[in-house]
């Protein structure tokens, strides 16, 4: 049996109506309304995703979303209210592997999920598991979707995983914010191009020793962005 869709709604009747289509899809579900009440869940039962609303009755969607990848390794669907470019932003750079704005379809919300599952699961299943770069500096594992700076293990999310791992696959390769987007996204979307952004400025901040001066992930001024590691021979 599949992990449940966690979904975070205080909205009774907009919870009902997303538990409807994923079960309708062959999803099992469970349903939390505060952030107490989904730490709970999904400390009892790990999640296969997050469906998670920001604005919860008591307490901040954006921190139990920083708490909810402490406990694993899953993805996280934003379902909000909050529109602005900023604010989808801030979104991704906690960690969201997809925003999507109220009001909002729940037949696009089940497509969404679906295509980050199945993102998430090719990473996964990459036939090259283990990558390393810079004199076993940094290594990659898709396998097991894991990555170690220097020996120690770096905390990344789905996404982030992701990302390194599409620019790592080219390293001195220029990669436009769109070919990421669709890369890692899987989709187009005005100002997604952004997000990219901000997820670059994440894992720089876990893999650079000064992220201010970066060794591996470079910025292309005008373009995008590359990865500037030598893969180690095999």
């Amino acid at each position: 049996m599949l992990p449940p869709v966690l979904i975070v709604e205080d909205d009774t009747k907009l919870a009902r109506i997303v538990k409807a289509y994923l079960e309708g899809a062959d999803f099992r579900t469970v349903h939390a309304s505060t952030v107490g009440e989904a730490l709970l869940k999904a400390e009892a039962e790990l999640p296969l995703a997050v469906i998670l609303d920001l604005g919860l009755p008591d307490g901040s969607g954006e921190e139990l979303c920083q708490s909810l990848k402490e406990l694993g390794d899953f993805p996280v669907i934003m379902l909000t209210a909050k529109s602005s470019e900023e604010e989808r932003l801030a979104g991704f750079a906690l960690g969201a592997d997809d925003y999507m704005v109220k009001p909002a379809s729940p037949r696009e919300l089940v497509c969404r999920l679906k295509a980050v599952l199945k993102r998430y699961d090719r990473t996964l299943s990459s036939p090259e598991s283990v990558a390393s770069f810079n004199d076993g500096l940094l290594v990659l594992n898709s396998l097991r979707h894991q990555i170690t700076l220097d020996g120690a293990p770096v905390s990344v999310t789905p996404t982030e995983f992701k990302l390194l791992l599409a620019l790592a696959s080219a390293p001195g390769r220029t990669f436009t914010r769109d070919e990421l987007v669709s890369r890692v996204l899987g989709y187009q979307f005005e100002g997604y191009d952004r997000s990219i952004d901000a997820h670059i400025k994440n894992l720089r901040q876990k893999i650079e020793k000064d992220p201010r001066a970066p060794e591996f992930l470079k910025t292309v001024y005008g373009v995008g962005y590359l990865f500037a590691g030598e893969r180690d021979a095999l």
